[in-house]
């Protein structure tokens, strides 16, 4: 997958210069920066899409980005795009993710403000950009780093759900041979949950909810480490207490991977929160009326350790996500 590791990404920002107006700067663990304006804070995020699923890359394109906006507590409220495509790209495959694009952000009451849109030889499949925008009052901020020892770790969808959602509909056929032909048929239509744009935004309203991330590149394995790493915590996760659904296990099976590529599995959508106990009532409330339920993985510890427990024997959480997206996704 695309990430830096964490010590090379590290080194990439050094260069970057303080700036009394930037509130949060760009940092390892967390999902978007902020800077100040009138007296407001504006949230930003940005990210790539490529390699999807054709007919939900415009919708995806928006919702990448619009989600790390909303884990802060921030309505999401304008865009920018950028489509990028390699020199035989067609106008009209641009013109189809263009209107998916539109349709995404009218959805959200997103504004698209600008873009840019080219062809270039050194590409050789479609790439899109999002950049989003929205403002949040400074003490309705919520970020990465606000973990706290004994909050619970919330979990709002399976592991792995965009994992198996997009092997669904690239992978037709082994994928009915995997999971049954009505399961892949009915987890071809899951996309949405790729989102987490209208839950976090709901949860993030929550006072007892201290820290989200999403857990997108390299799954829970990365977005327990970097809220760790941020709120400076360790934690301690139940192996048997992690959502993995039987089609999760039938890809690990199928691929050879090993658990710990299980954990890293791509998870875009799902939401992991550290969650005061006191507030666990409307946490479960809100899930509800989305659709999701609450998974309760583990608790963050004023110990900085990161520890696994499965079958009652203690081990150490893994450090390094191996990401199987692009293997599993790319299969012939």
């Amino acid at each position: 997958m695309g990430k830096l590791p964490n010590n090379e990404l590290k080194t990439l920002l050094n260069c970057i210069k303080k700036d009394s107006r930037v509130v949060i700067p760009p940092m390892v663990g967390y999902d978007s920066g902020v800077h100040i304006l009138d007296g407001k804070y504006l949230v930003v995020a940005t990210d790539p899409c490529t390699g999807v699923p054709a007919e939900w890359f415009g919708f995806l394109l928006i919702n990448y980005a619009a989600s790390d906006v909303a884990l802060s507590g921030a309505k999401p409220e304008f865009c920018t795009i950028n489509l990028l495509g390699a020199r035989s790209t067609k106008p009209a495959v641009f013109q189809e993710i263009m209107k998916q694009t539109c349709k995404a952000a009218d959805e959200l009451n997103i504004a698209i403000v600008r873009g840019h849109t080219g062809t270039y030889d050194s590409l050789s499949d479609l790439v899109g950009v999002a950049t989003v925008y929205g403002s949040v009052h400074p003490e309705k901020l919520k970020t990465s780093g606000n973990a706290k020892p004994g909050d619970l770790i919330l979990c709002t969808k399976p592991l792995g759900l965009e994992t198996i959602t997009n092997f669904s509909l690239t992978h037709k056929t082994l994928a009915q041979k995997l999971f049954g032909m009505e399961q892949q048929k009915e987890l071809s239509t899951r996309v949405p949950m790729q989102s987490c744009v209208k839950e976090a935004m709901q949860l993030a309203k929550i006072s007892g909810v201290h820290a989200m991330h999403d857990a997108t590149e390299g799954g829970f394995v990365v977005a327990l480490n970097e809220l760790a790493e941020a709120s400076k915590v360790g934690f301690t996760v139940y192996s048997e207490k992690i959502p993995v659904c039987k089609e999760a296990s039938a890809l690990q099976s199928h691929f050879g991977l090993t658990n710990e590529q299980l954990l890293a599995m791509s998870s875009t959508g799902t939401i992991l929160a550290a969650v005061k106990v006191e507030a666990l009532k409307k946490v479960k409330t809100v899930l509800s009326q989305n659709g999701l339920s609450a998974c309760f993985l583990g608790q963050f510890t004023k110990n900085k350790g990161r520890v696994l427990i499965e079958k009652e024997k203690e081990m150490r959480f893994p450090q390094v996500a191996n990401d199987p997206y692009d293997r599993i996704i790319s299969a012939k």
